[in-house]
């Protein structure tokens, strides 16, 4: 691209910049979530399109507050932040975003059908049209997206089976030779030479508790009916521990997407403890006004960062406490974080959001 589009002063640059990064880390995974169920090319979750839709609500909140006296996101024309948020937000307004959706944030309409219609934007994403009615997972477009199971072939009779015997077994010997190194690309070599990690948990005894059980019900059915019973009932106090966690540094929080990105980018760096944890982590108060606290359970006794290197970079910003699993203190923080609803006595400040660690 050219200056024009990257931001004609350093500032402006600055400001591309920010708007291209909120286009993918603050759009594109609730687009995603919302709208690829209703493409057909993901399973529908009922818990997570419905904090998508919040999520998009969110953002288009912000959006609509900064397009109110402007035309375009940084200065008077077309540049790479309205590119990349009016794309990122392509299939929301082609799938979901239906009029009655939409009303509340008329600013926000306006720029995006002014960008589709700009001629270069034509170009590429030809005649767009907005949405008149909200789309639904459609359980039979997504099975269509299946990888279909191939029919076992025929069993051919009489001599003709009988002629081929050796011809077979030939072809099996060739499916089963390993790839030579000549034929791998660098990539599979370095992968294949790399040893494989320990497991951090291996030397637990194994839990009656199946995490992943608990992990369907609470994505899939409703978390105070039928989720938070099914984890009291199943829980192992030997085998897992429940911790409350405080963000050390409550000052430094400024404006509340922000904030939520810390939330975000732990989680993201924390993707291999899945298997092994559950969090809800809630963000309460407003812009520069704000605390993030959470309940997590881990598999063993002690906090599972300190079993690997790669879990260890945002920990220590936190503040962890163990909670005793029978006591008062702990079910009702248990019950407020996982359905993100209660008084939360000991915060002080009103819900703002939450995120789950799943």
């Amino acid at each position: 691209s050219n200056d024009a589009l990257r931001g004609a002063t350093p500032q402006a640059a600055a400001q591309v910049l920010q708007w291209v990064s909120f286009a993918d880390s603050e759009i594109i995974p609730p687009a995603s979530a919302w709208v690829f169920p209703t493409l057909g090319i993901m399973q529908f979750n009922k818990q997570a399109t419905e904090q998508a839709k919040e999520d998009v609500k969110k953002i288009l909140t912000v959006l609509n507050q900064h397009l109110t006296f402007r035309t375009f996101l940084v200065g008077e024309r077309v540049s790479l932040a309205d590119i990349s948020v009016a794309c990122s937000m392509l299939w929301l307004f082609k799938q979901v975003l239906e009029p009655s959706f939409r009303q509340p944030y008329p600013n926000v309409t306006r720029w995006f059908v002014t960008c589709i219609n700009q001629p270069q934007f034509k170009a590429v994403l030809g005649e767009v049209k907005l949405c008149e009615k909200m789309a639904q997972f459609d359980a039979k477009k997504f099975a269509e997206f299946q990888p279909k199971k191939e029919a076992p072939a025929k069993k051919e009779k009489g001599g003709k089976e009988a002629a081929k015997p050796q011809e077979k077994k030939e072809k099996k010997k060739e499916e089963k030779k390993p790839a030579s190194e000549e034929e791998m690309d660098d990539c599979d070599a370095a992968l294949a030479a790399e040893p494989k990690a320990k497991d951090p948990f291996a030397h637990l005894p194994k839990s009656a508790f199946i995490m992943d059980d608990f992990k369907r019900k609470y994505s899939n059915e409703d978390t105070l009916a039928v989720a938070l019973p099914h984890f009291w009932e199943n829980f192992d106090r030997e085998g897992y521990s429940i911790w409350y966690s405080q963000y050390k540094y409550p000052e430094e929080l400024t404006l509340t997407f922000k904030s939520c990105n810390l939330i975000t980018g732990m989680f993201q760096r924390l993707d291999k403890l899945r298997k092994n944890a559950f969090a809800s982590v809630i963000l309460f108060g407003t812009n520069n006004d704000s605390s993030i606290s959470g309940i997590w359970v881990f598999r063993g006794q002690e906090l599972a960062f300190t079993l690997s290197e790669d879990w260890q970079i945002d920990y220590e910003s936190y503040d962890w406490r163990k909670l005793d699993p029978d006591s008062e203190e702990c079910k009702t923080m248990v019950k407020e974080y996982f359905a993100w609803e209660g008084e939360f006595k000991h915060v002080g400040k009103a819900f703002n959001q939450g995120k789950i660690f799943k």
